[in-house]
């Protein structure tokens, strides 16, 4: 294992990104850091602010939800079966009709 903790050897592009990270880090001093100040403003009135705006979303989204489920929701019995674009000739039966028997004539060819 080596000194960066990894069980290969680093690249020369590790390398050079640790030393330049390296160096960055040490050119930064207390100087360059903004002074620590408290957060400003109350922060439970920014709390109580958004719950209301979240109370009131949700409180519009089901309006909505039950305006449209009333509005939209259409009659209480089901939709009547598509009909058929051809006029139909006659009315299907479920019994077939009877075939009748044919006679046969004798032909004309017969003596």
């Amino acid at each position: 294992m080596n000194e960066y903790g990894t069980g290969t050897a680093p690249t020369p592009v590790e390398e050079r990104l640790r030393a330049a990270l390296a160096a960055r880090a040490q050119s930064v001093g207390p100087a360059d850091l903004r002074p620590l100040r408290p957060p400003t403003g109350n922060v439970r009135a920014g709390r109580l602010v958004r719950r209301v705006a979240v109370g009131l979303l949700t409180l519009a989204a089901v309006a909505a939800l039950v305006f449209f489920t009333l509005v939209r929701g259409g009659p209480d019995h089901p939709a009547e079966p598509a009909h058929s674009p051809r006029p139909t000739t006659g009315t299907p039966s479920a019994v077939p009709s009877p075939v009748r028997p044919t006679t046969a004539e004798p032909s004309p060819s017969s003596p």
